[in-house]
């Protein structure tokens, strides 16, 4: 059995910009390749990366960020009906960014340790499972 993550845009953008915590980003990516753990993460957030990333360094370098991000064998996850509904409840009941709504609720759903090193969720420790980064 392999440990399941799901990585939200702060844990990506920490291994693009080579900050604080990314060698672990790029364990468990190693780790996801070689069949030992499972990467996750949904659209939302894979979109979020992809416009962060546009803004910095344009559309080419956003295009192969994607392209690296699902080739690096994480399982994008599609939003649908119970996960958006989800991620709605808890940004009803907490105070973070919507997208980070979504990958709280991807891995409250999946049971999934939630890799991020964003302190909006401290305040979601009871609802998910977070792998803190180092700062």
């Amino acid at each position: 059995m392999s440990d399941a993550y799901v990585l939200d845009s702060f844990a990506v953008l920490a291994l693009l910009r080579k900050e604080p915590g990314s060698e672990e980003v790029a364990r468990l990516l190693r780790q996801a390749q070689e069949g030992m753990a499972t990467l996750l993460m949904t659209w939302v957030n894979a979109g979020e990366v992809v416009y962060i990333v546009q803004r910095r360094w344009g559309k080419g370098r956003a295009y192969q960020v994607l392209a690296t991000l699902e080739a690096a064998g994480i399982q994008m996850v599609p939003v649908e009906r119970d996960l958006a509904l989800a991620a709605a409840h808890i940004k009803a009941e907490h105070p973070l960014a919507y997208a980070d709504a979504f990958a709280a609720a991807l891995g409250a759903n999946s049971g999934s340790a939630l890799v991020t090193g964003d302190p909006e969720f401290k305040a979601l420790e009871d609802i998910v499972r977070v792998h803190w980064l180092q700062s």
